[in-house]
């Protein structure tokens, strides 16, 4: 097929199919066309095969054709034609790239891992002869400078350059979605190539690291120079890309249709929404309803404030499901993560600080060094579920302290200072200290992981597998049909639509607490704190200002599955009942049988920090009468006396031993430092 004949096919097809849209890129300045594949293979299968095969010839054969429009005016220079939906037959793994399909289009799927800046490249200079006064253009096709080898009057070499027509470039290193690979295989990654309108700040957005995208570009190959100046035998190899889309979005940017919204809409208005809602979320797992209660209402999320005076108050709701092995726990964060746009999912020794923050690793394209986002920015305005968080060592669990609750993440390592937004809800899993509750231990005590990681956590729900006749028989029953037949248990909601609600309500509605809901809350907080009795010196607190903000979260997602902007007296009863439950069951003094937020916040509840103060006090006299060694039995006589067991006062010799009060100089002493 000649070039003309190429030219005029393009015109035809694009004045028949895309007239009206290239008069709105027009108008709106744009100066790209992204042209359906399936559209030019129905007009011209022929000119659509050659442009798979030969894609550099076909596209520019386009772009000319395109230069015929008058009305494109002075951006018809820089018009670019991006082909999206290639065939089945283009799809290609990058590990399957061989020297056939050099010059060839074809279409990746992978995740962005690494971004370089945004660079001036130089697309053609024009030289002047300085003896006979000759423009000579070069077009700069290699990674390398060209300069003119000569002019028509047989000078050579010592050009003066005129001018260089400059693009905007950028590279992104793309690599292959973990769903996609089988086995120990690792994922491989390629280094694609962007230029013009694919680096522009909107399509930016969908080249971020962490994102999902595919990729239609044509493969290409790079010469090696080796270290004395001559060029490899192998070569590189690089996707220059033709058309990028982002698979994996927020839910900030799932398209909605208006047929769906008003599916929603009719949907929010059944009195059993919250029922129906929480029957979807995880069909396939047998009761936990208050668990998916409060699953719908972390993907739904709490209102985001950030206050004049640059204080943010996040909206994100953290949920940790503390349980006995088998109980489902990592069933839920499955199902959750698969619901949530831009969900992630890291299990315990799998993950490390580096990989849940962010790593320093040499920048492939701008060499020297550079950041790559680990899994809590990776799910940035998403959710990362983290399953086995007991197993994960201290380190790596203290690097989740400020995504958390400040929903940054602070990097400060060679040259390098950088603050990455980790605005991620994060839902864990972990074991009980001992693998299964301990019926006669409270649940506090069981709970392994440190006080001040817990209390950053809004819900805390322990999820004990107790033998229960009736239960166990519906349990039973419900888990052997499931496998005699798989698709039994339909939701009455599908996950499609379940994923368009969450998104439509996330994206249109900022419920404001009006005065009924605020009134509940704060009577709540109040009778709780009422009930704060003292212990000796030191006053139990029954609950914390960290769970007034969770209440507040819990309620404005609660008014979020109704579609409602308000947030009233029922859905602060919700939050406060939800709440209520978890503290009932987490954060209750074994002694006193009383709420305790201590218990989960520190690690100590109130009665056993009296008996801390009782015990220090006991040492200081004994050490102004005895002297420096101090006998263990003087110490508990003394606190018999008081009222105190012996167990219960060597466990507080112990706790004071471990935070570095008091040491043991010979066996049957003890000194305070």
């Amino acid at each position: 097929m000649e070039l003309q004949d190429q030219i005029e096919r393009f015109r035809t097809f694009f004045e028949k199919n895309y007239y009206p849209r290239l008069m709105e890129g027009a108008r709106s300045g744009k100066a790209f066309l992204a042209v359906d594949f399936d559209e030019l293979s129905k007009f011209d299968a022929e000119l659509a095969d050659a442009l798979l095969d030969e894609p550099e010839e076909i596209i520019r054969a386009a772009e000319i054709a395109i230069e015929n429009f008058d009305f494109l005016g002075n951006i018809v220079e820089r018009f670019r034609i991006r082909f999206s939906n290639l065939p089945d037959s283009q799809i290609m793994d990058i590990r399957h790239i061989r020297s056939e399909h050099i010059g060839k289009l074809f279409s990746f799927e992978g995740i962005v891992r690494q971004k370089s800046d945004v660079r001036p490249q130089v697309k053609t200079a024009r030289f002047e002869c300085p003896a006979c006064g000759n423009v000579l253009s070069v077009i700069q096709l290699d990674s390398r400078f060209k300069e003119p080898i000569r002019c028509n009057c047989g000078r050579k070499g010592h050009f003066r350059l005129v001018s260089k027509d400059l693009v905007d470039a950028q590279g992104i290193v793309l690599e292959e979605a973990p769903e996609n690979l089988e086995g120990g295989e690792q994922p491989k990654r390629i280094n694609i190539f962007l230029k013009d309108d694919l680096v522009s700040p909107i399509t930016e957005k969908k080249t971020n690291p962490g994102s999902k995208i595919i990729v239609n570009g044509i493969i290409k190959e790079i010469p090696i120079i080796l270290k004395n100046g001559g060029q490899s035998t192998t070569f590189d190899l690089l996707v220059e890309a033709n058309f990028v889309n982002a698979v994996q979005e927020d839910f900030g940017d799932i398209e909605i249709s208006k047929e769906e919204e008003n599916e929603i809409k009719e949907l929010a208005q059944d009195p059993r929404i919250y029922r129906r809602l929480v029957r979807s979320i995880a069909p396939s797992i047998y009761g936990h309803d208050l668990i998916k209660e409060a699953l719908l209402y972390q993907l739904m999320g709490g209102v985001r404030k950030k206050r004049d005076d640059g204080v943010v108050t996040r909206g994100d709701i953290h949920v940790l499901l503390i349980g006995d092995p088998g109980s489902g726990k990592s069933q839920l964060l499955k199902r959750v993560n698969r619901i949530a746009p831009k969900g992630r999912f890291v299990s315990g020794k799998g993950a490390s600080g580096a990989g849940l923050t962010a790593a320093v690793v040499r920048d492939e394209f701008l060499k020297g060094w550079s950041l790559e986002a680990g899994a809590l920015v990776l799910a940035h305005k998403g959710i990362c579920a983290i399953d086995e968080l007991d197993k994960m060592s201290t380190e790596d669990r203290d690097a989740m302290h400020e995504a958390l609750e400040g929903q940054t993440i602070t990097i400060s390592k060679a040259n390098i200072q950088a603050t990455l937004r980790a605005e991620t809800t994060v839902l864990a899993a972990a074991n009980p200290k001992f693998g299964r509750f301990d019926l006669v231990e409270p649940v506090s005590k069981q709970i392994d992981l440190p006080p001040t990681l817990i209390n950053r956590f809004d819900l805390i729900f322990p999820v004990k597998d107790l033998p229960d006749k009736d239960r166990d028989e519906k349990m039973a029953s419900f888990i052997l049909s499931l496998h005699q037949n798989p698709n039994m248990e339909n939701p009455e909601i599908s996950s499609e639509l379940l994923r368009k609600y969450i998104a439509y309500a996330r994206q249109h509605f900022r419920p404001v607490l009006t005065d009924s809901a605020l009134e509940e809350i704060k009577e709540y907080y109040l009778k709780m704190r009422a009930t704060a009795s003292r212990e000796g010196d030191v006053r139990r607190i029954p609950i914390s200002p960290r769970q007034l903000e969770a209440l507040v979260r819990l309620s404005e997602a609660s008014a979020k599955v109704r579609l409602s902007n308000r947030v009233t007296k029922k859905d602060a009863r919700r939050a406060v009942d939800l709440l209520h439950h978890c503290l009932a069951q987490v954060g209750v003094d074994p002694e006193t049988g009383e709420m305790d937020i201590d218990r989960i916040s520190t690690g100590i509840t109130a009665t056993e920090r009296s008996k801390l103060v009782n015990i220090r006090e006991i040492i200081a006299d004994l050490e102004g009468s005895i002297g420096k060694n101090i006998p263990v039995d003087d110490v508990v006589r003394a606190a018999s006396e008081m009222g105190m067991s012996e167990d219960k006062v060597e466990e507080a010799l112990e706790k004071l031993k471990r935070s570095g009060d008091i040491f043991e100089p010979k066996r049957g002493f003890i000194s305070r430092l």
